[in-house]
Order: C-alpha cells, then sequence, then structure tokens
C-alpha cells in the first residue's frame, strides 16, 4: 500500500463532528472559532495570561468576517440545490453564476453543462416523441382509410386498392426499421461484418429494389473499374445506398433520373446525384441532423434515412457530404480495403521457429 494510499485511508477513519451542521458558513465559524481557541489556550498556557477584551473581540471579528466571505463561496451551492429542484419539475434552464476560479466554481460550471446536455436531452425526447407518433399515424391512418374502404364497399378489393394498403404497410415496415437502428445509435452498437465482395451486383440490387418503390424514376449505375471488389459490411452498404436512392427519388422531379457512380481505388467514393433543385449551403450539414427533411417534407420520409447513412459510413471509418450540383449530389466516402488484423501477440514462454510458435 503507498503512503498517498494509506493517508486517504486514515482520513476516512477519522471522525467528522460537523457533519449534523446543516449550514457551511457555520461550519467555517466552528472551524476557525475552533482553532483560535486552541491558538489561545497554547498562548495562555505559555505566557499565562490573555486579555478578555481582546480575546472575545477577535473572536467576533473572526465570526462576521467568516460568515462574510462564506456566502460568496456557499451561494453557488444554493443555487445549484435550487436548479437541481426546478430540474425535478421539468426545468432545465436554470444556471449557477460560476465565477469563482476554485473547487466550487468548477462545480459550477460543470453544473451549467451538465444542464444545458439535460435541457438538449429532454427536448431531443419531446421531438423523437412528437416526430414517431407523427410518422407513424400517417401511414395507420391511411391504411385503416383504405381497409374501412373495402370492408363498407366503397372500394373493391383490387389490385390498385391491395397496392395501396402495401405500400403504407412498407412505409411502417420502413419506419421500425429506421427507429430500431436508430435504438443501436443511441446503444454505441458498432459491430461490423467486413467483407470482400463485388461491388457491381450489390449496387444493382439495391437500385431493382428502389425503382419497385419509386416508379417514374430512372436509376443509372456505373462502377470504375468494373468487376470492381470492395471490403465492408454488404448489409450496412446496401443500407446506405438505399437510404441515398429513396432521398434522391423523394426530393428529385417526377419522371427524373437518380445517377449511382461508384469509383473504387485505395478508397470506395459513391455518389448518388438527382435533378433537384438541391440543398442549400446552410442546410448541407443540418440534412444528416435526425427527422430533419427541409422544406420538402410532404415527400413522407421519416428524417432519419441520411442519419442512419451518415452512422453507417462513420462506422466505416469514412465521411459522407452533400457536394455541389447540379441538382443533390451526396458523396459517401468508405475505405474499399479491410483493416490489416491486429497480430496476437505469442504466449509467454514460447519461441517462434520457421514463423511459427512453439514452446520453450
Amino acid at each position: 500500500m503507498s503512503l498517498r494510499t494509506a493517508i486517504d485511508t486514515a482520513v476516512e477513519l477519522l471522525p467528522r463532528p460537523l457533519d449534523p451542521v446543516r449550514s457551511i458558513k457555520l461550519k467555517l465559524g466552528i472551524l476557525l472559532v475552533s482553532a483560535m481557541a486552541a491558538g489561545f489556550a497554547f498562548f495562555r498556557w505559555r505566557i499565562g495570561w490573555l486579555a478578555p477584551g481582546t480575546t472575545f473581540g477577535a473572536v467576533a471579528i473572526v465570526l462576521v468576517t467568516s460568515q462574510i466571505l462564506a456566502h460568496g463561496m456557499t451561494r453557488p451551492l444554493r443555487d445549484m440545490t435550487a436548479a437541481v429542484r426546478a430540474m425535478r419539475a421539468g426545468d432545465y434552464s436554470r444556471r449557477v453564476r460560476a465565477t469563482a476560479r476554485d473547487e466550487v466554481g468548477e462545480l459550477a460550471g460543470a453544473f451549467n453543462q451538465m444542464a444545458a446536455d439535460l435541457g438538449a436531452a429532454d427536448q431531443q425526447r419531446r421531438e423523437l416523441i412528437a416526430n414517431v407518433s407523427h410518422e407513424l399515424r400517417t401511414p395507420i391512418t391511411a391504411l385503416q382509410n383504405v381497409l374501412e374502404n373495402v370492408v363498407d364497399g366503397v372500394a373493391q378489393p383490387d389490385a390498385a386498392t391491395m397496392r395501396t394498403a402495401l405500400a403504407q404497410t412498407e412505409r411502417l415496415g420502413r419506419l421500425v426499421a429506421e427507429l430500431l437502428d436508430l435504438s443501436r445509435i443511441d446503444a454505441g452498437a458498432h459491430q461490423l461484418d467486413r467483407a470482400e465482395f463485388a461491388l457491381e451486383p450489390l449496387l444493382a440490387d439495391v437500385v431493382a429494389e428502389a425503382s419497385v418503390a419509386a416508379r417514374g424514376v430512372r436509376f443509372t449505375v456505373a462502377v470504375s473499374p468494373p468487376g470492381a471488389t470492395v471490403c465492408a459490411d454488404e448489409a450496412r452498404l446496401a443500407q446506405v445506398v438505399a437510404n441515398l436512392l429513396d432521398n434522391a427519388a423523394r426530393h428529385g422531379p417526377a419522371g427524373g433520373e437518380v445517377r449511382v457512380s461508384a469509383a473504387v481505388g485505395a478508397e470506395l467514393v459513391l455518389e448518388v446525384a438527382d435533378d433537384g433543385p438541391g440543398i442549400a449551403p446552410q442546410d448541407r450539414e443540418r440534412v444528416f441532423e435526425r427527422f430533419t427533411r427541409g422544406e420538402r417534407a410532404g415527400g413522407g420520409g421519416t428524417g432519419l434515412g441520411l442519419n442512419i447513412a451518415r452512422w453507417v459510413v462513420d462506422l466505416h471509418g469514412g465521411t459522407i457530404a452533400v457536394v455541389d450540383g447540379p441538382g443533390c449530389r451526396i458523396r459517401a466516402t468508405l475505405p474499399a480495403t479491410c483493416p490489416a488484423p491486429t497480430p496476437t501477440p505469442a504466449p509467454a514462454g514460447s519461441r517462434t521457429h520457421g514463423g511459427h510458435p512453439e514452446n520453450a
């Protein structure tokens, strides 16, 4: 046991006679008076006499001075107590004046940062509930209307009616899948199943699925060089491409074209572009935030697709951003090769022979 640990242990075992006192200012006063009393007792023992008036006058001055100086020391603590009680009632706007440079000042600054973070988290929680409720209500209401029309005989259960019901059901499924991904983001889940695979078939499959959902939109795919392979989580990369295609199809003009291009070298550079008006420079970072759909919110998107795409790209160690047009162009850059495996150290007491470890 080190000397510092021994001292800390001994200090923890010391009695705390001032714990019942509920005021720090009073504790400081008792501390100073006790120290003065010990000093006066020592001088009386050495000198044999002390002037009573001087002694009581010094004690009174010490008490008054300690109360005045302790006010500024303890006020932040009282403000923090009041702010915590306000937080319990849902008010995260209270802040503590943090002007001191001592430990109490540092505590006040940390408390203010904590209050701001809690306020932001509470606001995000409220927005999440409101947005999810709205996104769930829209397809459920549409699906309910379709089924009610069929039951009441207003509409026939023909192929067109069933396609409408299926589209709303698929929309619900996409929302649930995105919310599950959102929960993984918040939980910090970041496991990737990296493997090498051909890029062109993956893009063809994702484009085929997007073509069914976005009827009337033309998709083109260009991969350079042909037959290129990449090392990534195939399912997650397909999710990124699907989210980018869905975003482009919703925000591009009806009957427009969505262009997918991929260039593989040391890195995979993937771009998805549409013929829409593009995204203003001041909004290019904000579109990757949750539930951000810009001014074109009527396309039925959840506002989670680009946020999830950025999460997947970040997991791969890449970047994603909106670049200059024409139209809206989103570029994702990811490593094209798998990271080198971390070498496992040889166990203790072994030696290598011919590149293979052997027991000594």
